[in-house]
């Protein structure tokens, strides 16, 4: 059923998989100024995805099994996905204690907490499937990449981890193990709630390609103080 969910998509992911962020990873030609911006708004992506997890895994109508198994993937990705960010932070030495969601971030994340805290289980579990699939998907698609590229392309260490991470086998068998969760809803839900799990599941799709856009155009929040103070200094 989750295969349904998948192919409503497919002209998107088609489009995703090839985001120019995502190939300039692998061909080495990526700035590192706009991996570490990536970077750092992913960290602030997954403190939410790991709440959404958690808010999914207490749902008291929930077999215990699939509820430990959501709180291990909060886990993962508060330990094993941020500890990679941390990694890079360490090697950059940068503090993002202080950093801020940029648009596109705070689209996504509160497009998911919304989604998880005021519809249905079902409908929550929709929502951030995405952001297991898709990454296993384009990450292997890059790993193909850097196999078709050989040796010639030189490439920054912390590129190839995040390749590594995301089309590896462990990330694998954790996104199977949440596709399956998805499958066992999709088959006890009715029309309407699998309506709406397309929705959502399409929605988090564009926004998983637009958090790459944010990042390949470094984006920022416009500077309204500073315009409001130019106004003010022309009415004078």
């Amino acid at each position: 059923m989750a295969q349904a969910l998948w192919d409503s998509a497919a002209s998107l992911i088609a489009v995703t998989e090839k985001h120019p962020f995502l190939k300039s990873m692998v061909d080495g030609t990526l700035d590192l100024e706009n991996f570490r911006y990536y970077a750092i708004q992913d960290a602030l992506y997954l403190t939410d995805f790991a709440y959404c997890l958690r808010k999914l895994g207490s749902n008291p109508n929930i077999d215990g099994a699939d509820s430990e198994r959501l709180n291990e993937l909060a886990r993962g990705a508060e330990e094993d996905e941020k500890e990679l960010h941390r990694s890079f932070f360490q090697k950059w030495e940068i503090d993002a204690s202080g950093a801020t969601a940029m648009p596109n971030t705070l689209m996504y994340t509160s497009y998911m907490i919304r989604v998880v805290t005021t519809r249905c289980y079902a409908e929550g579990l929709a929502v951030l499937l995405p952001c297991f699939w898709v990454y296993m998907h384009v990450g292997k698609c890059m790993l193909k990449l850097r196999e078709e590229l050989g040796v010639t392309v030189s490439r920054c260490p912390q590129f190839d981890a995040w390749i590594d991470m995301y089309a590896g086998e462990a990330f694998e068998s954790e996104v199977r193990g949440y596709i399956a969760m998805v499958d066992v809803v999709a088959k006890q839900a009715d029309r309407e709630t699998l309506q709406n799990m397309e929705k959502h599941f399409l929605m988090s799709c564009k926004l998983e390609h637009m958090f790459w856009d944010q990042a390949k155009d470094l984006m920022q929040w416009p500077d309204i103080e500073g315009s409001v103070g130019k106004h003010e200094d022309d009415k004078k």
